[in-house]
C-alpha cells in the first residue's frame, strides 16, 4: 500500500484506542473560514458525493453500525447544527460504529462516522461536538481535493479505499477494540506526515469555529485532547491517534489559547441528558457491565435507570427491565426513552394493544420525531396495519433514501400488504434498498431485476424500476 496515500488518509480519521471505560446559537466575527481557491469544481464535487455514498455503503456492509433511531437522531441534532455553519450541501451521512476505540471519520461528499467509544469517552456533548466540528472542517476544506496532485494522478476514490480499508484493519483478530490500524509505521516514515499534521491544525482550528457559532463551547476541544494526552500517558504503547495525530504540547496549547479567544459561550445542554445518551450508547455498544448500570441506578439517576432497563430488555427480561423503568417515570415519565423502551416491553410480551396506546400517546404530539414514529410503524405492523406503517415511514425515507431501518419497515409492510397485486414487486424493490444501502449491491440488483420481470405488464412500475436499476448499477461499477 502507497505509505503516501495512507498517511494522507489517515490525517482524516481520529483514533486512539480506549485506556478507560468511560474517560444557542452565535456567529463568531473574530476568524474567517479561509477560502479553498480555485481547482475544486462542480464536477469534483459530485465524484466526492459518489465516493462518500460509496464508503457509507462499505462501511455498513463491514463494520458494526449501530442501527438505532433514537441514539442516530440525537447525534444528528447537533451534527446539523454545526453543519449550519457550513456551505456543505447535503451531507451523505452519519453513522456511529460499535467500537470502543476513541474514533471518527470523515470521507468526501459529507460521510461521517462516529464510535461508540467516543461517545462514552466523551465528558459532555460539547467534546463530542468538537469531534464533529474537526472532522467536518476536513470536508468543508477538502482536504482530500486539495491533496490530488500529491497523490500522483489517482482517484479520489481509491483513496477513499484506503481510509475504509485501514477502519476495517481494526477488525483484525475479531478483536474491534484492540486492534492497530495495518500501515501506521508506513505512513510514520513518509514525508507527507508534517502536510497532515498541518491539516489536522487547520481542522482543529476552522472545526472549532463551527461549533462556537453553533452554540458549543470552544474549551471542549482543548478538554477533549487533554482527556486523550492522559489516556495515552496510562498506556505502554503509542495508538494510532499518537502516531498519525500527534497531541503534542504545543498542539494542545494552541487549542487552549484559541478557544480563550471566543467569548463565553452563554447556554450549555444539561449535562444530565448527554449522560442518558452516554449510558445508552454504553449499553447498546455493549461497553457498561451490569454491576456498572446498577451502582449508578442506586442513585436514582435517571440516566442509568433507563440505561438498566434498556440493559435487561435486551437481555429478554421484560421484569428487570419494567421494575427500573418505573423507577424511571418517578423520575421523568415524559421522556422519549421512557416510550420506547416502554414500547419495546409491552411488545416483548405481546401486549399489543398496550404498546399502541403507549407510543400513540407520545408519536401524536410530536408526529416529526422519526424514533417514535418507527416504533409505532413497528407497533402497527405487528397488528397487521400494513397501511399505516407504510404512511409513516415514507414521510421520512422519502428526505432520506439512505434510511436502512425505513427500509426495512416499508419491506415488512409491503409483505403483510395481500390484497395489493404488486406486493411481491413492491417487496422486492423495498428489499433491494435495504440490500443497496447495507453494502449487498449485487443482490439489491438482483432483486430489482426480479422485481422488473413481475412487473412487465405494468409500464408505471417498470419505468420507475428501470430507472432505479440503471442507477445501482452505474453506481456498482465505482469499484472502491
Amino acid at each position: 500500500m502507497n505509505k503516501t496515500f495512507l498517511s494522507l488518509c489517515l490525517c482524516l480519521s481520529t483514533s486512539i484506542s480506549s485506556a478507560d471505560d468511560f474517560l444557542q446559537t452565535q456567529n463568531s466575527t473574530q476568524f474567517e473560514v479561509p477560502e479553498i481557491g480555485s481547482g475544486v469544481g462542480f464536477i469534483d464535487q459530485q465524484k466526492e458525493k459518489t465516493i462518500g455514498e460509496k464508503v457509507y455503503r462499505q462501511v455498513q456492509q463491514q463494520m458494526p453500525v449501530l442501527q438505532d433511531p433514537w441514539l442516530e437522531d440525537q447525534f444528528m441534532l447537533v451534527f446539523s447544527k454545526i453543519l449550519s455553519q457550513t456551505q456543505l450541501s447535503q451531507p451523505v451521512g452519519l453513522v456511529v460504529i460499535k467500537d470502543a476505540q476513541i474514533n471518527a471519520f470523515a470521507v468526501p461528499g459529507g460521510m461521517f462516522a462516529l464510535n461508540s467509544g467516543m461517545i462514552t469517552a466523551s465528558s459532555n456533548m460539547d467534546e463530542v461536538a468538537s469531534v464533529m466540528g474537526h472532522e467536518i472542517a476536513h470536508v468543508t476544506q477538502r482536504h482530500y481535493s486539495r491533496s490530488q496532485e500529491a497523490f500522483k494522478g489517482q482517484g479520489l476514490l481509491a483513496l477513499a479505499g484506503i481510509i475504509v480499508g485501514a477502519a476495517l484493519a481494526s477488525k483484525a483478530d475479531g478483536d474491534i477494540g484492540g486492534a492497530v490500524m495495518m500501515g501506521t509505521q508506513a505512513a510514520l516514515m513518509d514525508k507527507q506526515l508534517s502536510y497532515s499534521r498541518n491539516q489536522e491544525r487547520e481542522a482543529d482550528r476552522i472545526g472549532m469555529q463551527f461549533m462556537y457559532g453553533a452554540g458549543y463551547d470552544p474549551e471542549s476541544m482543548a478538554d477533549f485532547f487533554e482527556t486523550m494526552h492522559r489516556s495515552t500517558s496510562r498506556l505502554s504503547f503509542l495508538p494510532d491517534f499518537w502516531l498519525t495525530h500527534p497531541l503534542t504540547t504545543e498542539r494542545m496549547s494552541e487549542a487552549r489559547l484559541r478557544a480563550n479567544q471566543f467569548p463565553k459561550v452563554p447556554f450549555r445542554a444539561q449535562q444530565s441528558d448527554f449522560d442518558i445518551i452516554k449510558w445508552y450508547t454504553a449499553v447498546i455498544s455493549g461497553q457498561a457491565t451490569e454491576r456498572q448500570l446498577l451502582a449508578l441506578a442506586q442513585s436514582n439517576n435517571l440516566a442509568g435507570l433507563l440505561a438498566l432497563s434498556e440493559f435487561y430488555l435486551l437481555q429478554g427480561d421484560y421484569d428487570n427491565a419494567q421494575t427500573q423503568l418505573n423507577l424511571a417515570k418517578k423520575v421523568n415519565a415524559e421522556h422519549t426513552l421512557v416510550t420506547l423502551i416502554q414500547t419495546d416491553i409491552y411488545l416483548g410480551r405481546n401486549k399489543l394493544d398496550d404498546a399502541y396506546q403507549t407510543i400513540i400517546s407520545k408519536q401524536i404530539i410530536t408526529p416529526e420525531n422519526r424514533a417514535l414514529s418507527y416504533k409505532l410503524a413497528e407497533v402497527y405492523i405487528r397488528q397487521q396495519k400494513p397501511k399505516e406503517a407504510e404512511q409513516l415511514v415514507n414521510r421520512f425515507v422519502n428526505k432520506n433514501n439512505k434510511d436502512i431501518i425505513g427500509w426495512q419497515l416499508l419491506q415488512q409492510a409491503a409483505n403483510l400488504d395481500k390484497k395489493n397485486p404488486m406486493r411481491t414487486v413492491n417487496v422486492l424493490r423495498n428489499r433491494a434498498e435495504v440490500q443497496y444501502w447495507s453494502g449487498d449491491e449485487e443482490n439489491a440488483i438482483k432483486s430489482l431485476l426480479h422485481a422488473k420481470r413481475l412487473a412487465k405488464e405494468n409500464n408505471a412500475m417498470s419505468a420507475r424500476i428501470d430507472t432505479r436499476l440503471k442507477v445501482m448499477q452505474d453506481e456498482r461499477k465505482l469499484k472502491i
